[in-house]
């Protein structure tokens, strides 16, 4: 292998290791965060070609979205038993298996299946969990600038991609932009196998900010009593209010995020008579805002309240959700819209995982968080399956799009409900202030 060569010629130039396996983590965030994001732009083709409605089509993508979600806690349990690289490389052939048989489909069954349930458990498997694992183990200095690029390289590329894929499908069929998927995913997949470690002491060294080689801990007891434990750590943490306040504000981040901009945006867009690429690139300028204002927020999250990051992001979404059926859909309406809104697109995670950490500590912190990022992803399906049906029944997507917003403007409120944490705060204590 090239890892340990690689991080001691590194280590010569002064250059830790742990950079490369970010590198690696944001490039296989960034390709998979592509394969969770393509749906948004095949809406209407599969329309057209198979005569399905945009509710049975967002019933596959929901069912997709809440295994990304659910799929999180048990993910960290997979990569504390086999391993990160492992779980990496098992994650990116299911996607891409996945991906690759949905070219034969003929029946919706067959889009639930491949797109919903494969592609699901491939993507629960690589979602934010893996960033905040590789965060945590890789880094104690600039953790949180590490966790911002992290989740900024989810964010983009479920957006980045789209006006690619929206011009590939409209020129060459869906099933070519499906390819381009897959082969990312086989770049991604080289880059995982040749280069990522698990930890620090895989390689020799500490972790960046520390001195010490840390000593790996053996795995204890079977992978049956690993998968039980993420049932036994919610049943701990439920009795924390802080942990239903984080589930519930992010239960609405992802409602208004993955399930309704990133499913339905184009398909909106197109109501109002903009092409599939135009309405993408909007999307991709999104992207672009939300890099910066992810990694921005990683930044600040290791210098500022992180209840009242919460609040202003929140609310600033809300606004900006509630604003768009006013923006008449005219390029200067839509690109004032993607600043705003993409500047905040994901920027909420690293102030969620900075609170998780703080009141359940640090070995826990991966479990809370993917028990939290689950509610995302329930939330993010509820938006994708309710889109679709204000879609089909109502033959309009604004109600969805105003209910989101006003639940982006309750979780800013639900954000400083959350106590500021000392250092007696335990997980069964109240969380919630007076």
């Amino acid at each position: 292998m090239i890892s340990s060569p690689l991080a001691a010629v590194l280590a010569r130039r002064n250059i830790h290791y742990g950079w490369v396996v970010v590198s690696v983590t944001f490039l296989t965030m960034l390709v998979t965060a592509a394969a969770v994001g393509a749906p948004g732009v095949l809406i209407v083709p599969l329309e057209k070609e198979f005569g399905w409605t945009t509710e049975q089509i967002a019933t596959a993508f929901s069912i997709r979205l809440l295994l990304f979600g659910l799929m999180g806690p048990f993910a960290a349990a997979f990569m504390n038993y086999f391993g990160v690289r492992k779980v990496v490389c098992v994650a990116l052939a299911l996607i891409a298996g996945g991906s690759f048989l949905s070219l034969g489909m003929t029946q919706i069954w067959q889009l639930i299946l491949l797109w919903g349930v494969v592609i699901g458990f491939g993507t629960g498997l690589t979602a934010m969990v893996l960033g905040a694992t590789v965060a945590t183990r890789w880094f104690t200095e600039r953790r949180g600038l590490v966790l911002g690029m992290l989740t900024a390289s989810s964010a983009t590329g479920q957006l980045a991609f789209m006006p690619l894929m929206a011009w590939i499908s409209g020129n060459y069929g869906w099933r070519a932009a499906t390819m381009m998927v897959c082969a990312l995913l086989a770049v991604a997949a080289a880059a995982v196998f040749l280069l990522m470690r698990d930890r620090p002491s895989d390689v020799d060294l500490p972790a960046y900010g520390e001195k010490d080689v840390a000593k790996t801990a053996p795995v204890t007891g079977g992978l049956l009593s690993l998968i039980i434990l993420p049932l036994t750590t919610l049943k701990e943490i439920s009795r924390s209010s802080t942990f239903w306040v984080l589930f519930a504000t992010f239960y609405i981040c992802g409602a208004s995020t993955n399930g309704l901009i990133q499913t339905h945006f184009v398909a909106l867009c197109g109501d109002y008579g903009l092409a599939a690429v135009t309405a993408a690139s909007v999307l991709a300028m999104m992207g672009f805002f939300d890099f910066f204002g992810t990694i921005g927020s990683g930044w600040l999250s290791d210098r500022v309240d992180n209840r009242w990051l919460l609040f202003w992001y929140y609310g600033l979404r809300g606004a900006s959700l509630l604003f768009l059926p006013y923006s008449n859909f005219s390029i200067y309406g839509l690109s004032l819209f993607a600043m705003f809104y993409g500047l905040d697109w994901i920027a909420t995670v690293p102030p969620t995982v900075k609170l998780a950490t703080d009141r359940f500590g640090r070995e826990k912190a991966g479990m809370v968080f993917g028990w939290v990022f689950a509610g995302h992803q329930l939330g993010a399906a509820s938006a994708a399956y309710g889109g679709g049906f204000a879609r089909t029944e109502y033959a309009t997507y604004l109600p969805a799009f105003f209910t989101a917003g006003i639940l982006c403007l309750i979780a800013a409120l639900l954000a400083l409900t959350i106590r500021k944490s000392t250092k007696d705060d335990t997980v069964g204590e109240p969380a919630v202030a007076h």
